[in-house]
């Protein structure tokens, strides 16, 4: 009797099934971590816009446009996951401010959504968000 070598059909199934469950684990988690990593261009941008709206305020004793501190407008990210405004409203008298920064391209599927800062400091999403359930925003 001669016995022939190599898989059986059954045995190929079984390490594909196995191989499908944990495909299937793996790729959800690498995609929240994707938007978690891109999430940090945005982060960067909306602390720069904040910083140059300090150094603007500390010289001129009010906000101003995205123009007038250094940006362009809308101002871009530096891999380009995000497009940052900034409101100043009305009322305020230039003493108050909001940077807002809207994902562009892949990111706009992140549970975060849009990112914030103003000028007292407050970030939104903030930790109590339902935003944060692929990792907290800020």
């Amino acid at each position: 009797m001669q016995r022939t070598r190599g898989f059986t059909l059954i045995e190929l199934l079984v390490v594909v099934a196995i191989i499908a469950i944990l495909a299937a684990i793996a790729v959800p988690a690498y995609g929240r971590y994707a938007f978690r990593a891109r999430r940090v261009d945005g982060k960067e941008l909306l602390l720069r816009i904040a910083n140059a709206q300090e150094r603007y305020y500390a010289t001129y004793n009010r906000y101003g446009a995205l123009t007038e501190i250094g940006f362009a407008n809308p101002a871009i990210s530096e891999k380009r996951y995000y497009s940052a405004a900034v409101d100043i409203p009305a009322a305020s008298g230039g003493q108050a401010f909001t940077a807002t920064a809207n994902a562009e391209g892949v990111q706009q599927a992140d549970a975060c959504g849009a990112l914030t800062i103003d000028n007292t400091g407050t970030k939104t999403p903030g930790p109590d968000d339902a935003g944060n359930s692929n990792g907290s925003c800020w």
